[in-house]
């Protein structure tokens, strides 16, 4: 029985959630649930994989074995159905360094990017700190559920040479359907758009969902796809800073390959390699159980906040929901205040997310169901 109850104490550990509180939010006591990481222990089998390793005394220059991608390849295969080769692989210690690299080996200074708001803000910085100039493709809330426009899409893929794609989405938490992803292929095939498919979430796949990869759809849509996954998310990992970025195309391959060369960037973290193996080859069951407790987590907030004024935004996937709060019709800065200042509470603002962020802000569920139960009590009472 895996125990996601049990409140680990992560203060004083260089913990951006909680030891960073005091200069985010002004506070050092608010509960939060902002950055994208989960309040649950690793699993025991990468620990135990991880101190496994560092008994050995020498933490020398070290290469990732064939055991690290034959595991993600393993789990690809096995959870969404992928079939992927082993050459197709290339190394980067992050999707957001990833996003970063082929901005700058994929691109030249002024082509256009399109991104689809209210989205992860570095992917405005990516575009933005590069030179490039920033096409938004608007995403439409119709229903409580967040839609593509894909007429405006059609119109900035003409002026667009790369689309940074956020799948599964965050903040809003859409699996998008295979449908969506080849309208949205095809489109990017017709006007020579290099999609780079951020699915750092693909795992986190709520009950009744399920995730396609984009690469899958077609074989054309797979030419121009650079697909960015990585086990930080699914195992609470991220310190360990390993991700891969797959691309089937050889020449797309060989141009991101090379920029990753020339800056020496190749070598990677042994830890972060040994966590990696250990959790794509032992972590489905518990990966199932975790999406479980979230959506119960779900469920807790979203009960709680019935009749009240905050409308939550389902989301399909990931470990956050997006908050709508535009009905207390108080201003972004008033909203954040009280939710600070008298909530308690320090949530991801949302204007951060871009346009469509004014009026949201979003909330990370991977804490304790004790924690949720707090945080939506103070929420309904406060608003």
């Amino acid at each position: 029985m895996i125990d996601f109850d049990k409140v680990v104490d992560r203060e004083n550990t260089s913990c951006v959630k909680y030891d960073l509180r005091q200069k985010i939010f002004d506070r050092p006591d608010v509960i939060p649930m902002w950055v994208a990481d989960m309040d649950f222990p690793t699993p025991d089998f990468i620990r135990k994989a991880v101190l496994q390793r560092a008994e050995n005394p020498i933490y020398g220059y070290s290469f990732r074995p064939e055991s690290y991608v034959d595991s993600i390849q393993n789990w690809l295969l096995r959870r969404h159905g992928w079939s992927t080769e082993s050459d197709w692989f290339v190394f980067s210690p992050g999707i957001v360094p990833a996003v970063n690299f082929a901005i700058l080996s994929l691109t030249n200074p002024g082509d256009g990017v399109i991104i689809q708001p209210p989205v992860y803000f570095p992917f405005f910085n990516a575009v933005n700190d590069h030179g490039r100039k920033l096409l938004t493709n608007q995403l439409v809330l119709k229903n409580n559920q967040y839609q593509i426009d894909f007429d405006d899409f059609e119109r900035k893929a003409k002026q667009a040479r790369l689309f940074i794609f956020s799948s599964p989405h965050n903040p809003v938490g859409r699996v998008w359907q295979p449908d969506e992803l080849q309208k949205l292929g095809e489109i990017c095939v017709r006007n020579n758009v290099i999609i780079l498919s951020d699915e750092i979430h693909n795992d986190l796949i709520l009950p009744g969902n399920r995730h396609t990869v984009m690469a899958s759809v077609s074989s054309e849509i797979a030419r121009i796809t650079l697909t960015c996954i990585a086990p930080s998310k699914t195992f609470n990992i991220a310190g360990l800073a390993t991700s891969s970025v797959i691309i089937s195309n050889p020449d797309l391959r060989k141009k991101y390959a090379s920029f990753i060369d020339s800056i020496h960037l190749t070598g990677g973290n042994i830890f972060g390699s040994v966590a990696s193996i250990a959790g794509y080859s032992h972590g489905d069951s518990w990966v199932d159980a975790l999406m479980v407790y979230i959506e119960e987590n779900l469920s807790i907030l979203s009960h709680a906040l019935d009749n009240s004024i905050i409308k939550v935004i389902k989301p399909e996937a990931t470990y956050m929901a997006w908050l709508d709060f535009r009905a207390s019709g108080l201003s972004d800065d008033e909203i954040k205040h009280k939710l600070i200042f008298e909530a308690g509470l320090g949530l991801s603002h949302g204007p951060t997310f871009g346009e469509g962020g004014e009026g949201f802000q979003r909330i990370n569920l991977a804490t304790t169901s004790g924690i949720v139960k707090v945080a939506a009590a103070r929420l309904k009472e406060i608003f």
